[in-house]
């Protein structure tokens, strides 16, 4: 892999070995994929028929950026791809082309070559994707029109003979860097001109190296001062870079003061006078500070390995462990002999809450991080199976903790997928029931309780329950006419079970639904289904906020406490009187004003002994998804947050149970499942 980041290092490194780049290339290839997802939603977002000119130009600025960074780098078929896209965006956003949808598809596919070209250089693929197909197809285009159209086209720089006139569109700069410590460093900028096609020409002035360290370039380009700045920055200091047009009324670039030259140019004739020497009269100004650039802004972000923030998150978790540890041993305390120690206490559990609060809040990650993935998903694959898909979206600032964000795009793909394939009709169809031709498919997010609900919707033809229950029955599933709309809605989600007439690459083997539902419910969350023919179908995906901390509100059945999620607690009451009754099949309902709630007694539902009934049982009403239920416990012990631990990972999955956290005395107490808790009665 080292071999590889290497490759046409030449530029990456002092020639003494002094400065080695390869220390940033993590944040390079960082930063490109920010650019390249960046890049494909702007190019999903234009609208050839009314092309936005800001658009165009964040496109453009994007391609130059991954093309500066992996030219200084050494990544020439990175550097060289991204620049054949630059030329094509170049022209587009002067208007000497119109954009078309030819054009945003091998931008797009432009896109995927340097993703795999990255991914290649990461080492995390074995071979490089071919793009001499791709370069071809971006310089046709770039080229439409070129011989047809009457104003002037700006040629490549690097196409120009060394002899020739300067090329239109270009401009003529002198260039001073230093003072260097290392004169090596100079020649490395000059190596960037030489790797990168279209940057220009750049050309010693002093050949040699000055004794006080400064260098001065002659440069022939069509890129901005900024852009030039940018590019020379990989390898000095921005301060250290000064740039003078070399035709008359021309300064250095604001904020970077120059050093006096041995042989100044002469004014040209009518300047000013105050405008004659700029590089004398900006030291003065530095060392005043005065016109000096302003330092560059306090970066609003943090980059920070997710070891850190898990290692930081555990040392919280520890922290609310020892202090249910301190809660529960105040609590033999005289209030009024210890005040200071109980306030104390009381003062550090507000401040742990806060700093459990800060903590978690880093590993939130907004929906907007999956659902941005989908337009091109659904561009590409709808164009594949002949369909018109409208992707609408609904919640994407509805955070949820970065672990489950990573294991739910999968699951989300594979259903919106599944959407697209098997829901919404071709337009023909969508048109004869009377529909729009245009399919739509939704993705919706939001918080319920201690939960995050991600609904992926569509107005598609929905499910056949005869269909269903036909393709189960000839698979050998246990299937009748007498099961319910939900249990036959959740008959795809069995192995192997697939109702497509035939294989094709996007569906047809039974494996997509299978793979969602395992997924998710290793998450601990779990999958609904709701359809009705020919209006769509809906699925919900119901996970929990947080894998790591939770409020919750600690019960005590016998000798066991179980904590229930604050979130969906909804009251508590003493059970009085007649407040019970039996039903058939021993089931019991409770009457809660003037609604009877199906009871669940969490003794005999766990099998906890106990020596000797209640004194007086108390009923916990709590709700899931609409639906509540009456727990019988026998005490409150109140309300506390608790460390979640996955006993899937230290014991095994049990029915009802999402998690255990460990108590103040060193227990092992039970999360409860309060979504299936109500559903199974």
């Amino acid at each position: 892999m080292a071999d590889r980041l290497s490759q046409g290092s030449a530029s990456s490194r002092s020639s003494d070995g002094g400065l080695d780049l390869q220390q940033f290339h993590q944040t390079f290839f960082e930063e490109a994929a920010e650019n390249l997802q960046s890049m494909e939603q702007l190019l999903l977002a234009l609208d050839p028929a009314a092309v936005d000119d800001e658009t165009l130009n964040a496109i453009f600025r994007v391609a130059h950026s991954i093309k500066g960074g992996a030219a200084t780098f050494g990544f020439t078929a990175v550097a060289t791809l991204a620049h054949e896209m630059e030329t094509l965006l170049d022209r587009l956003r002067r208007h000497e082309l119109a954009p078309t949808p030819p054009m945003v598809d091998v931008l797009l596919r432009g896109g995927d070559a340097l993703w795999g070209l990255l991914s290649f250089q990461q080492g995390l693929t074995d071979e490089a994707p071919e793009t001499s197909g791709l370069v071809a197809d971006i310089r046709r285009l770039a080229s439409l029109d070129a011989a047809a159209s009457s104003a002037p086209v700006a040629a490549p720089a690097a196409a120009a003979p060394a002899a020739a006139p300067r090329p239109a569109g270009t401009r003529e700069l002198e260039v001073r860097i230093g003072p260097l410590e290392l004169p090596q460093t100079a020649s490395h900028l000059h190596e960037l001109f030489e790797e990168i096609p279209g940057i220009g020409e750049m050309k010693p002035l002093d050949f040699g190296e000055p004794v006080d360290g400064m260098r001065r370039f002659t440069v022939i380009t069509s890129c901005t001062d900024n852009e030039l700045l940018d590019l020379f920055s990989f390898h000095v200091d921005r301060k250290l870079v000064h740039l003078m047009e070399s035709g008359p009324g021309f300064g250095f670039y604001e904020g970077n003061p120059g050093v006096p030259s041995a042989a100044p140019e002469p004014p040209p004739a009518g300047a000013p006078a105050p405008a004659a020497p700029p590089a004398a009269a900006a030291p003065a100004s530095a060392a005043k500070g005065g016109n000096r650039a302003p330092a560059a802004p306090d970066a609003a972000t943090l980059r920070v390995s997710v070891e850190k923030v898990d290692q930081l998150i555990n040392l919280v978790g520890e922290l609310v462990i020892t202090q249910a540890m301190l809660i529960q041993g105040s609590r033999s305390l005289d209030p009024v002999v210890h005040q200071s120690l109980v306030s104390a206490i009381n003062l550090m559990e507000r401040n742990s809450r806060d700093l459990q609060d800060a903590v978690m809040s880093i590993r939130m990650i907004p929906m907007s991080a999956v659902f941005s993935r989908f337009p091109r998903m659904l561009r590409d694959l709808s164009g594949k199976l002949g369909k018109q898909v409208e992707l609408v979206t609904h919640g994407e600032a509805t955070e949820l903790d970065k672990g489950l964000i990573e294991k739910i795009t999968d699951p989300l793909t594979h259903l919106v997928r599944n959407s697209c394939d098997h829901g919404i009709e071709l337009p023909q169809a969508r048109v004869q029931a009377g529909k729009p031709a245009v399919g739509t498919i939704t993705l919706s997010a939001w918080h319920q309780g201690g939960s995050v609900v991600i609904e992926v919707r569509d107005d598609g033809k929905g499910l056949s329950r005869e269909k269903l229950i036909s393709k189960a029955i000839e698979r050998g599933l246990q299937a009748s006419d007498s099961m319910t709309d939900a249990q036959v809605w959740n008959l795809i989600f069995e192995p192997g079970f697939s109702t497509a007439e035939q294989v094709t690459d996007v569906s047809g083997r039974g494996v997509g639904m299978d793979v969602v539902k395992k997924n998710i419910l290793g998450l601990g969350g779990r999958v609904d289904i709701e359809s009705a023919p020919g209006c769509g179908m809906s699925v919900k995906v119901r996970l929990p906020l947080t894998l790591a901390i939770m409020d919750g509100m600690s019960v005590a059945v016998g000798d066991e406490v179980y904590i229930l999620p604050l979130g969906s607690v909804v009251e508590s009451d003493l059970i009085g009187p007649d407040r019970i009754r039996s039903l058939g099949n021993n089931n019991r309902v409770a009457k809660v004003r003037e609604e009877y709630l199906p009871v669940v007694d969490l003794a005999g539902h766990f099998g906890v002994w106990r020596d000797e009934p209640a004194a007086q049982p108390i009923m916990v009403i709590v709700e899931s998804e609409g639906s509540r239920a009456a727990l019988i416990v026998d005490e409150l012990i109140g309300q506390q947050q608790v460390v979640v631990k996955n006993l899937e990972t230290h014991y095994k999955r049990i029915p009802h149970v999402s998690g255990a956290t460990i108590l103040g005395n060193g227990r092992v107490a039970l999360i409860l499942d309060i979504a299936t808790l109500v559903q199974a009665r």
